[in-house]
Order: structure tokens, then sequence, then C-alpha cells
């Protein structure tokens, strides 16, 4: 991980058999109660996903559940979001020397969705490129964040009796490897201390591999075999430091669909689609149709549903009802950042990284911005993926925030998109408190 955004296996390369996906893999044959729209004809190669224009980016992120085969996790009884818009308009923030308003945002950083939740109601909304409220986007490694929550719905329902327990116990494919004595906290705060090389620009890396066995038919045994490969090594103690792994994701993944004896769509259906009353019926990339789904990317969901989403964690995993679904303090305990070596930073002295939730504060060393106040790095959680796909949680404020984006860099540097997405949602919070 060189930034904070993350990169995903998904990211740089598919096979022939990916590609040819798109032609048969859609609403229909999904069987979706609702087709999203728009409905694209020409989509972009997704091998080349990387070096697509902005265009492409848009028409190939809202076509991602085309393009792979996909688990359904199916919404059963709808429950819409409430509306109530407000004026947000005077949500400004300072950057570069220049003021910049809340549609300056919109368009300096290539937003295609963004939706703004105070008090559990809608409060103001935005549809760009064509995208509409039916439209499936990608997460990107926003997904982690829903895969670490499933974790704590599991802990709940007493399949994972404590995230201090090794992975072994649930993983036996894990035994005799470097994973063997991590523990469920570890994989999820990335403190394996397991080596995985992440250079996105080596074809030789560990990355690269794992996209290669996305390109190989049996992609599941072959990314198995690459994770949990006996001769890889540690560089630290399991807990001592923190380095960004996507096989470490995707092992947290396995792990629990291990736990739970259910892939992690029927996980999602269960525990929280449905219960919650999500709006639409959503696709996961699947390795295995009906028994796995990739850990650490591959969620695709309508704007609201992402906003559904947040506001399932920001109440705590309590649902309409009245029935818990997360262990006390679970989201608290999600976003107490880990201080292991390379997790703090003079930018983020407090750590950066929870549950697979990020610390996404302005920076303790930013120079001439504001408002650096706003949401405060203690009670506000980030999901991030590349690209610029967020989901902001602040149980505090009630306040939740989705943005979807193309940004033109996979991993822009932090003084750049994710520093102004710091500073607008400050700003939005900042309003909206008067």
């Amino acid at each position: 991980m060189k930034t904070k955004i993350c990169l995903t296996a998904i990211a740089m390369g598919v096979t022939m058999q990916a590609v040819a996906a798109r032609a048969t893999h859609d609403c229909t044959t999904l069987k979706l109660a609702t087709c999203p729209t728009p409905l694209d004809k020409n989509l972009p190669d997704v091998k080349e996903m990387l070096t697509w224009d902005q265009q492409q980016r848009v028409i190939g992120f809202r076509n991602d559940y085309r393009s792979y085969k996909g688990d359904v996790f199916k919404a059963a009884a709808p429950s819409p979001i409430p509306v109530a818009k407000r004026d947000i308009s005077a949500a400004t923030y300072h950057y570069e020397g220049k003021t910049f308003s809340l549609e300056d945002y919109l368009k300096r950083n290539d937003v295609t969705g963004m939706m703004v939740i105070k008090d559990g109601k809608i409060v103001w909304d935005y549809y760009g490129h064509g995208n509409t409220k039916t439209t499936l986007w990608t997460s990107r490694s926003v997904g982690k964040a829903v895969v670490s929550t499933l974790v704590g719905a599991a802990v709940k329902d007493g399949k994972i009796t404590s995230l201090d327990d090794e992975i072994v116990k649930y993983n036996p494919d894990t035994k005799g490897t470097a994973w063997e004595h991590v523990t469920l906290r570890q994989l999820m705060q990335h403190t394996s201390g397991v080596n995985w090389d992440e250079d996105y620009t080596n074809p030789s890396s560990d990355f690269a591999k794992l996209t290669q066995c996305e390109a190989n038919d049996d992609t599941y045994h072959c990314v198995n075999k690459l994770v949990n490969d006996p001769q890889r090594k540690t560089w630290a103690k399991p807990g001592e430091g923190w380095s960004y792994s996507s096989g470490g994701a995707w092992l947290l993944g396995d792990t629990l669909e291990k736990a739970t004896g259910k892939s992690l769509a029927q996980n999602l259906q269960e525990k929280i689609w449905q219960p919650y009353g999500m709006v639409h019926d959503g696709v996961w990339h699947s390795y295995q149709l009906g028994k796995h789904d990739v850990g650490a990317h591959g969620f695709n969901a309508t704007l609201e549903d992402w906003g559904k989403f947040g506001l399932y964690v920001m109440n705590n995993g309590v649902l309409p009802d009245g029935t818990k679904t997360l262990p006390d303090n679970w989201v608290k305990d999600a976003r107490t950042w880990n201080t292991a070596k390379k997790s703090v930073s003079e930018a983020h002295p407090e750590g950066i990284y929870g549950y697979q939730w990020w610390n996404n504060s302005v920076a303790a060393n930013a120079g001439d911005v504001s408002p650096k106040q706003g949401l405060d790095s203690q009670n506000t959680l980030w999901a991030l993926g590349i690209f610029g796909q967020i989901i902001v949680v602040n149980p505090q404020q009630k306040l939740v925030i989705v943005q979807w984006s193309v940004w033109p860099k996979a991993e822009p540097s932090f003084s750049a998109q994710p520093l102004e997405a710091s500073l607008m949602f400050n700003a939005i919070a900042n309003t909206l408190a008067k």
C-alpha cells in the first residue's frame, strides 16, 4: 500500500473469459428485480482499467457487475431512506490558495454520484454522467469495510468465538503457513506481519500474480495457493507492523466464509441486506458461484443502498425492530486506529487503520487548508476504494456521506483528492450542524 487509497486485485487484469462474460451476465441472467440503468452497449476492456479515460471509467464502473461472474444478494422488503432536502450550498473549503464550492468539488473530483444522509434522512444527493437511482456502481476496496462488518455479525452469532482467535481455527488451509498464528483482529487491521508484495507496477509481485489468478479458469484455487504458499515468510511479528495486503484481505473473506459456511453474498443478504430493508438487489464478484466471493473488492450496489449500509454501521447494526446484529461497541472498536509501526505518522499520529476502515481526517501537518475540523478522526470511519469510492460514517453526528468518483489516478497523493474530500466533508458537516 503506497498511499491511503486501496488498489484491489480487480484493478490490473482479467481474462478473455471475463471479457466475454459481459455479453451474458446482465439483469436477466442475474435475475435482478430491477434492471440497472443506464445499460451501456459498448463496454471498455476490463483488463485495461488502469488506463481507461474518464468516460471509459464511468461506463466500466457502472457495468462491473456485468463483467465478471457474480453472486446476487437480494432485497426483500425495501425500505427507502426518507427524504428531507436541505440547502448545503454554503459548504465551501479552502485549498491551494482558493475557495471552492460544492459545485466546484463535484467537477474537480470527477464525482459521478454523491449522497448526504443526516439524522436518517437524505438531505442532498447528486447523480452525474448519466448515473441513476438504479445504477449499480462497483465498490473497489470499499467492499473491505463490508467484509469486516460481516465479521462482526459472525462474532455476534457465535460463528466466530473471538477476534483474537488464530485464523487457522476457522481456515485449515493456513496450517503450516506464515498466516497460521495470525489472529482475525490482526488480519482485519492488516498487521499480520506476513510478507506480501503490493507493488502494482512489478509483473512479478504478489499483487500481479493475484491478478493473473483472476485470469485462471480455476480462480479460487489459484488464489488460495498463492496466498497460502508455505514458502511465504514474515517481516514482523503479528501485531507489530502495519502493511496493506490484498492477500490478507482476500484471506479474511475466505476465513469468514469457512467460519459461517456461506458466501459473502449470502452472509450480506441474510445479516444486513434483507433485515435492514435495502432497496435494490446487489451483485458481488464471485470466484466460485454460490461458494466464494472476493474479500478484497467486488461489492456492487446502488447509491442509496451504499448509504443504507452506512446507516446500518452508524446505528451499530441495530435493525429497525431493535434486534442487535453486531457486538456491543463494534463500531467504536472498528474506528480505534491501530498504532502498529507504519500505521502512525506525522500526518496521523493517532494511526490510520482500524477494522478495514480508514482514518482519512485532515492531516495534522496540513498547511493552508480549511475547514480542518468537522468530522473528527476519533468518531469518523472512512471506507475507501481506488479512484475515489467513499463511505463516511459519523455516529456522533448521525451523518453518512457516500461518493462515487472516477479520479484520474487510482492512488492520488493524500494532498490531492483525498484531502479535498476530507475538507469538503468537514464543510458539509459544519453546514448541517448550524
